[in-house]
């Protein structure tokens, strides 16, 4: 099953201390200031930051949903999600997973034993 744009927000806003904002025209979520999600409705995909390790993982797992952004911000981190190719479980680990990688130490710390579990 595919996911939808309400999916990543609905998702994105279960994380702790996550705000909505916009970035570019696009909804975007963050944590302690920081960017770690932008949904782009109109293409259907949401753009994560990863660290590298962490995108080619995702890369290598599922390599129809995943793609590094183009360029410089690709081999950042920034990995563009299709959510016509994704199921919730992928959005989930997804999102949680660029949660992680910006949020503040403690923060994370504090929530160690996370999950977006349905």
């Amino acid at each position: 099953m595919t996911c939808l744009p309400e999916d990543v927000r609905a998702l994105a806003l279960l994380l702790p201390e996550t705000v909505e904002g916009a970035h570019q025209g696009h909804p975007d979520f963050r944590v302690g200031g920081r960017i770690y999600a932008t949904l782009w409705t109109d293409e259907a995909r949401v753009v994560v930051k990863l660290t590298p390790d962490e995108q080619a993982r995702v890369l290598e797992d599922e390599p129809d949903a995943f793609e590094p952004v183009p360029g410089a911000w690709g081999g950042r981190g920034w990995t563009s999600l299709d959510l016509d190719a994704a199921d919730e479980a992928v959005l989930r680990i997804a999102l949680l997973t660029a949660w992680r990688t910006v949020a503040p130490g403690d923060l994370v710390a504090r929530y160690d034993d996370l999950a977006l579990d349905p």
